[in-house]
């Protein structure tokens, strides 16, 4: 029987290696997107291809869009019809600060790579999913947005508007998709100790072992892929559109 085929995005490492890792637990194949291929992508071939399944590397500016329709029909001929997106490639502000000193080059460059590059192509995606017949095998796209979503981060604020707006396109391709039997879903990481929050890394241990995330620890990347591959396994049936937060409590509203 064929393994369901899945492309991730940022796959190098961190999250989206995680991710690649546990879907490929799963039994799907992996296309792993990123910049260029590197070392890490070696160790990512590595634990994947180690859970028995396909791996194989696809360079990506998810920021340019206009390559997207012809990279996607270039994939579906070559590799198959793909089961599962997972867009989790983006990019974290450049510099922290005052929402008053936010150059739009700055703004224009988050916004572009995490909103805008995202946005399309989930549309180039979504458009070969629905021109194929369904199979077997449960279809999704899921989105990684984060706890920004919904929690304001003056600090990083072109950031949280990203993340904001990748939960309303969740929302919409949820309702445009499942008529043809495609679901969608967003997860949200809280804390999770990857290289992009290294620098940040002092500032939050205090706040989560004093209580602000309940479980009083750093989510792991792990944490996400499981969430991750579970939904595009299909686990939760009669849901699209809802968002899954990974993040110890720390969403929840406390006075």
């Amino acid at each position: 029987m064929t393994s369901p085929l899945a492309l991730v995005t940022g796959a190098n490492r961190g999250i989206g290696r995680a991710i690649a890792v546990a879907m490929a637990g799963r039994g799907f194949d992996l296309l792993c997107a990123d910049l260029a291929e590197t070392g890490d992508t070696t160790e990512t071939r590595r634990l994947v291809e180690a859970e028995g399944q396909r791996f194989r590397f696809v360079q990506m500016d998810i920021a340019d869009v206009e390559k997207h329709p012809m990279t996607m029909a270039a994939l579906r001929a070559e590799c198959g019809p793909i089961a599962c997106l997972v867009n989790n490639a983006g990019v974290q502000t450049r510099r922290r600060g005052d929402l008053l000193e936010v150059t739009p080059e700055d703004y224009d460059r988050l916004l572009d790579i995490n909103l805008r590059g995202t946005f399309f192509l989930t549309q180039a995606v979504a458009k070969t999913m629905v021109a194929d017949e369904p199979g077997k095998a449960h279809r999704s796209i899921v989105t990684i947005s984060s706890s920004s979503a919904i929690i304001a981060y003056p600090l990083i604020g072109p950031y949280c508007l990203s993340k904001t707006g990748l939960a309303m396109m969740n929302a919409l391709f949820a309702l445009r998709l499942a008529e043809h039997g495609i679901a969608t879903y967003e997860v949200r990481p809280g804390l999770i100790r990857t290289a992009m929050t290294a620098a940040a890394n002092s500032q939050y241990d205090a706040y989560i072992q004093s209580g602000g995330v309940p479980e009083r620890r750093w989510g792991t990347p792990e944490d996400v892929g499981r969430a991750v591959a579970a939904l595009a396994a299909g686990t939760f049936t009669y849901v699209t559109g809802e968002a899954v937060a990974v993040g110890g409590g720390l969403q929840i509203a406390t006075v």
